[in-house]
C-alpha cells in the first residue's frame, strides 16, 4: 500500500523545491516600512507597470513567459486604461531581482508586479520602499506580506479560513488535524489553527506524520480515540496529491475513520486528480477550488490567443493587471496607492474574485466543494463579491 511513498518523498522534495519558489523563511525576511502611498498617475496616458519574471532562469522559463501572456491578456480586456507593461528578467536570483526593481523604477514604473520568487520579491520591495512603489508579488508566503509587498498567489490561510468558516456554520467545529511534519505541513496546520480561532472552531488535536506507514498509521491511531468519543468531528489534511494524500484517504477508513463517522476536510485541491476519486477517504469530503466558471473562461481565452492551457500561476498576472487597470478605469489618480488596491469590494480576476489586504496578504472567493460518485460538486459556490471588511 505504501509503496508509493518512495517517489512521494522525491514529489515532497519537489513540492518544498515548488514552495521554495514563491516563499521565503520568517528568518530571511526584511521588515518594510508602513507604505500607504503610491506614485499618483494621469489617467488619461498609460499606467506604467513592470513585469519581472525569471525569464533566463532554466528552470522557470515557461512560468515567465506564461505570466507575461497572462499580463498582456488581462491588458487587452481593459476598457478606458492603458497599461504599458515593461518587463524585466530577474534571472530568478535575489540581487537581480532587487537591482531590476530599482532600474524600473528609475525607468518610470509606478508599481512592480512580481517577481516570482519569494526572496526575490522581498528584496525587489526593500529596493524600492523609500521610493513609495508597491510590489504585487506572485509568492503565497503570508511571512513576507506588509509594507509595500502584496501578494497575489493563494495561501493556505484563506483555503482554511473558508472551510472552517463553512464547517461551523453546519455545525461541524471541533477539528482534528493530520498534517505532513515539513514546512508546508506545518504551515498548513498553523493557518488552520488561526482559522479555527477566527471562526469559533477548536483544534483538539494536531498530529504530525512522516511519509512511511509506520509513522501515517499511529498518527492515525492517535485522532481515531477522539472521534470514537464524539470529541473530533472532522479530519482535517494539509497532503498533496503529489505527497500521500491518497494513501491518507485510504488509510484513514482502513483504520476505522470512515467518512460516516467524520467529516473529511482538505487545506489543497482534490479536484485535480480523478484518478483519486474512487479512494474511500474522499467520498463526502469538504475541499476549496476557485470560480470554475471564472477558471474556465481565462482558460479557454488563454488558449484561443496562444495556442497552450496557461501555466497554474498565470492567472496571478492577470489578476495584478485586473486590479491595476480596474483603478485606473476609476479615474483614480492614486490607483497605485495602497488605499486603492485595497478597496474592500475587491477586483474580477481569472479565478474569480479576489482582494488584497492591508497587511499583505489575499482574500480570494472559493467554492465549497465535494465528491459524490466519483464526480466534483459544489456545495457552496464562490462568492461573486465581498461584504464588509473580510477576515
Amino acid at each position: 500500500m505504501f509503496a508509493q511513498l518512495a517517489p512521494a518523498r522525491k514529489a515532497i522534495a519537489r513540492a518544498a523545491g515548488a514552495l521554495a519558489l514563491t516563499a521565503l523563511a520568517a528568518c530571511d525576511a526584511v521588515p518594510l516600512p508602513n507604505i500607504s502611498s503610491g506614485p499618483g498617475i494621469d489617467t488619461s496616458e498609460p499606467v506604467p507597470v513592470a513585469l519581472l519574471v525569471p525569464q533566463s532562469d532554466a528552470n522557470a522559463a515557461n512560468i515567465a513567459r506564461s505570466l507575461e501572456n497572462a499580463a498582456r491578456l488581462a491588458i487587452a480586456d481593459l476598457d478606458g486604461a492603458q497599461i504599458d507593461l515593461r518587463v524585466y528578467d530577474t534571472a530568478g536570483n535575489t540581487q537581480t531581482a532587487a537591482a531590476v526593481a530599482q532600474r524600473a523604477v528609475d525607468e518610470g514604473a509606478g508599481v512592480i508586479l512580481g517577481p516570482l520568487y519569494g526572496e526575490a520579491a522581498n528584496a525587489a520591495a526593500v529596493a524600492v520602499a523609500d521610493e513609495g512603489v508597491n510590489v504585487l508579488t506572485f509568492s503565497n508566503n503570508t511571512q513576507i506580506a506588509g509594507g509595500n509587498l502584496f501578494l497575489l498567489g493563494s495561501t493556505f490561510e484563506n483555503t482554511a479560513d473558508r472551510l472552517v468558516s463553512y464547517g461551523a456554520r453546519n455545525g461541524v467545529d471541533d477539528l482534528a488535524v493530520l498534517y505532513t511534519d515539513n514546512v508546508p505541513g506545518q504551515v498548513g496546520r498553523n493557518a488552520i489553527q488561526s482559522a479555527a480561532s477566527r471562526n469559533g472552531a477548536r483544534v483538539v488535536a494536531a498530529e504530525g506524520y512522516q511519509l512511511n506507514a509506520d509513522s501515517l498509521s499511529a498518527a492515525l491511531g492517535r485522532v481515531k480515540p477522539l472521534v470514537d468519543n464524539d470529541q473530533a468531528e472532522a479530519l482535517f489534511l494539509t497532503d498533496t496529491w503529489e505527497g500521500g494524500l491518497s494513501v491518507v484517504l485510504q488509510l484513514g477508513p482502513d483504520q476505522g475513520l470512515a467518512p460516516g463517522a467524520v467529516q473529511y476536510m482538505g487545506l489543497t485541491r482534490w479536484d485535480t486528480r480523478p484518478d483519486g476519486f474512487s479512494l474511500p477517504g474522499i467520498e463526502g469530503a469538504w475541499f476549496a477550488l476557485p470560480s470554475q466558471g471564472a477558471s474556465q473562461s481565462f482558460e479557454s481565452r488563454y488558449r484561443s490567443a496562444y495556442g497552450a492551457a496557461p501555466h497554474p500561476l498565470a492567472g496571478l498576472a492577470f489578476d495584478g493587471i485586473a486590479a491595476i487597470g480596474a483603478l485606473a478605469e476609476q479615474g483614480r489618480s492614486d490607483a497605485l496607492s495602497a488605499r486603492a488596491l485595497t478597496q474592500n469590494s475587491g477586483f474580477q480576476g481569472a479565478t474569480g474574485v479576489f482582494r488584497l489586504r492591508s497587511d499583505g496578504t489575499n482574500e480570494r472567493g472559493l467554492a465549497v466543494a465535494t465528491v459524490r460518485n466519483q464526480q466534483v460538486v459544489i456545495l457552496d459556490p464562490a462568492p461573486s463579491g465581498f461584504r464588509g471588511a473580510g477576515f
